[in-house]
């Protein structure tokens, strides 16, 4: 499918799990016409451009996204409340307002903090119920880019994911608590309870997904959800990881008040905080469009992903 009439495609954010796994995707299967942009970016094939930019900089996103076809925006922050309201606006405010005056399509590489916290499954459709500060964030930028799209801004996709789990730098609450202290050798840890159904997104699928979606015309104007295996509950992961490893997985379900109690001098625990609820339902994460849409996309199996994270950290 990889053309050398493929214009430039720029990733905005080319540091992280995500941009990365993105960048060695569009590299294999569409396009060596790659823009690597972040503040410290690195080069991950001969062919790749690289852009030091600060997206908080108007002038400095323009530039980034000046020449480019499409544009994929998959920024990513620590999970502070008060660097997301001062930050992710600004950035996709610049965003907008660079591909809009480029004339360059835009991938946006969202997740699932607006949604309800409750048990009903989520669709495209389902409308935003935020209610930390994070979640209100993450709604409002959603919302600015919608709006844009809604006026003729910009020709945009919007993909969502749920959490993720995966190798590499893959930063999750699952990977955190459950499957990296596996690695360890260490008890893993549940939040809340180990009976409600978790949907997680394996990270190399997201990013393969979302280039199919930035290279796929009939996709633009939509929100996508990315696909997923069929969720499974902590216990049930707990039984998958105990055959991928050979030994049986124990682990400790932590009430909210160890959470809380954490919270008090851990950032890592107070970011939990506010997603905190999701946990006590079952999470039910909709991909029958994508399905239907890309039949021939292949999902990975928890089983698959969870052997890879075992090998990926095996001894030699």
């Amino acid at each position: 499918m990889r053309g050398s009439g493929v214009g430039m495609q720029t990733i905005l954010g080319a540091g992280g799990q995500i941009g990365t796994e993105l960048a060695r995707e569009l590299h294999d299967r569409y396009t060596t016409r790659l823009r690597l942009v972040s503040r410290h970016p690195k080069r991950l094939h001969d062919t790749d451009e690289v852009v030091a930019a600060s997206l908080l900089d108007a002038e400095q996103t323009d530039a980034a996204v000046s020449g480019s076809d499409i544009v994929y925006l998959t920024v990513g922050l620590p999970p502070n409340a008060k660097m997301w309201a001062e930050q992710l606006p600004v950035m996709m405010r610049n965003t907008i307002d660079a591909c809009e005056r480029h004339g360059a399509k835009l991938v946006f590489f969202d997740n699932t903090y607006m949604y309800p916290m409750t048990g009903e499954p989520l669709t495209e459709d389902t409308p935003f119920d935020p209610r930390g500060p994070k979640a209100k964030t993450r709604a409002l930028v959603t919302t600015m880019l919608l709006e844009a799209m809604s006026a003729g801004r910009v020709e945009a996709v919007i993909c969502r994911a749920p959490e993720f789990y995966g190798t590499g730098k893959t930063q999750s609450f699952t990977n955190t608590l459950f499957l990296d202290p596996i690695q360890k050798g260490e008890k893993p840890r549940v939040p809340l309870r180990d009976d409600t159904l978790r949907t997680l997104i394996w990270t190399p699928d997201a990013s393969r997904a979302m280039a199919l979606l930035g290279n796929t015309p009939s996709a633009y104007g939509q929100t996508w959800h990315l696909p997923c295996d069929s969720p499974l509950t902590y216990r049930q992961l707990a039984g998958v990881a105990s055959g991928v490893w050979g030994k049986e997985v124990r682990y400790t379900v932590m009430p909210k008040i160890a959470f809380q109690a954490a919270g008090l001098f851990d950032r890592g625990a107070r970011g939990i905080l506010e997603l905190l609820p999701r946990y006590a339902h079952d999470s039910i994460f909709v991909t029958d469009k994508f399905a239907h849409a890309f039949p021939d996309f292949r999902v990975t199996t928890y089983r698959e992903g969870i052997q890879s994270i075992h090998d990926a950290h095996a001894t030699p």
